[in-house]
């Protein structure tokens, strides 16, 4: 649609309501409803303001038709109709207009914003919410939250919002509801660190606020649907290290193996996987988890996909997940490459241990890691870095190897020694051809 176009077209008039209806309206936003011939809303606003439209006027209802809704509009402002969308509160607060505008264009739409249910929820406690965190989980049914569920679970965005905010006004559904957002506290050890309140029906006969509950309380009680939540926090957010803890701060298998990848060498893995903010991890032969975790801290927008085949260091990943707070973390249980074809591809791999599958790993791995991404391989055996030097040359991929054996003072009497880790080869690869890197080379001569 060029700009001509749409200077001749009537825009379609977004404008939002509340479940007060006529009152929460201006005067302008009740002209364009009247002269309306075509109004689009969910069935509750629509019954609401059916007697401030034009008989004429056809009414299409968007509940479970949302995708429909760009083309009704479409079809409606090319017989230069008049269009009005009826929305919840601010419909640009996480509402339709954001969506109709990108699939519309912005000049094809106006916006008669009204107070947000969740700027309203703050009136009424009193509360500022110029610092609050605003989410939403108004969407399909989500279902229960699970310890270590993917980013495609319904909830995922809101735990992550609340581990990073302290204050949080949050948009429920009918099945996504307060009760189990509190519930997905309790799962995931935050119960005691915060208070709920539940607004239900607003702008209705029947309004309730139900302030300064519990956790555990809330996850036991039915709340009237519509209704919006807040979240503050009772203690103190922490703010944890994200690179380079202590080895003992994991728990890990005793006396048969320890931690694998100690502090020294975990920090230099990290580095060497070049991660950013968003980075999607992949963390094969986990261990107990050190290096997946603090990649999961690193990636506090991203997703770290763990697979570990021994049972007991699956108990203590998912005890160290849960002491270090960690929510973007998904452990399997299982041998590499064995449900790997199952998660997204990779900024990032990690091999902390291949089963004996090395060679038909890193070709693998090297398939499905996004341009420019890195593996990275720690290795204490000549045998598994011989494999891996002679794989990635067939490859033809661009690799170094760095080897670190640090020392660390330990008494001797009153006086120190220095007593020698075991030497570790790290073995990094970059998605990147040997002829890319020649083609780089000497382009910057």
């Amino acid at each position: 649609m060029n700009s001509e176009t749409i200077n001749l077209i009537e825009k379609c008039r977004i404008i939002g309501v509340l479940d007060d209806g006529v009152a929460s309206l201006s005067r302008t936003a009740l002209a364009h409803l009247a002269q309306a011939q075509l109004v689009i809303g969910g069935t509750r606003a629509l019954q609401l303001l059916s007697a401030q439209m034009d008989p004429s006027a056809l009414q299409r209802d968007l509940t479970g038709a949302l995708s429909q809704v760009p083309e009704w509009i479409r079809a409606a402002q090319s017989e230069h109709q008049r269009v009005v969308v009826l929305a919840t509160g601010d419909p640009l607060c996480h509402g339709i207009a954001a969506y109709l505008a990108s699939r519309l264009c912005i000049e094809a739409i106006e916006v008669l914003p009204n107070v947000s249910t969740l700027q309203l929820a703050c009136a009424r406690l009193g509360l500022p919410w110029q610092d609050m965190k605003f989410s939403s989980v108004h969407s399909k049914d989500a279902g229960d939250w699970v310890e270590g569920s993917e980013p495609s679970h319904g909830l995922y965005a809101l735990l992550r919002d609340i581990r990073q905010n302290d204050r949080l006004a949050i948009l429920t559904s009918p099945t996504n509801t307060p009760d189990r957002i509190a519930r997905m506290l309790v799962t995931e050890g935050l119960a005691d660190d915060f208070e709920m309140a539940v607004a239900e029906r607003l702008c209705q006969p029947e309004e309730r606020i139900v302030s300064g509950m519990r956790i555990s309380a809330a996850a036991q009680m039915p709340f009237a649907d519509p209704n919006v939540v807040l979240l503050w926090r009772t203690s103190l957010r922490p703010e944890p290290v994200l690179l380079g803890l202590p080895d003992a701060r994991y728990q890990q298998r005793y006396p048969e193996k320890g931690l694998l990848t100690k502090q020294e060498v975990r920090a230099v893995s990290l580095a060497r996987m070049q991660l950013r903010a968003s980075s999607v991890v992949w963390d094969i032969g986990a261990g107990s988890g050190s290096v997946g975790l603090e990649a999961a801290r690193l990636c506090s927008q991203g997703h770290v996909y763990a697979i570990e085949k021994n049972i007991d260091d699956g108990v203590n990943v998912r005890d160290n997940r849960r002491a270090l707070g960690v929510s973007n973390h998904t452990l399997v249980h299982g041998k590499a490459p064995d449900g790997l074809q199952h998660w997204p591809d990779p900024d990032a791999v990690f091999i902390g241990g291949s089963g004996g599958e090395l060679a038909a790993l890193i070709g693998l791995i090297l398939q499905r890691l996004r341009p420019e991404g890195w593996l990275v391989m720690n290795f204490v055996t000549l045998e598994n870095l011989s494999t891996a030097v002679d794989t990635l040359k067939s490859l033809g991929v661009a690799w170094d190897v760095v080897q670190l054996q640090a020392s660390r003072s330990k008494p001797i009497l009153h006086m120190n020694r220095m007593a020698a880790e075991n030497p570790v080869w790290l073995v990094c690869a970059q998605k990147v051809t040997v002829a890319q890197v020649a083609a780089k080379e000497k382009s910057d001569e």
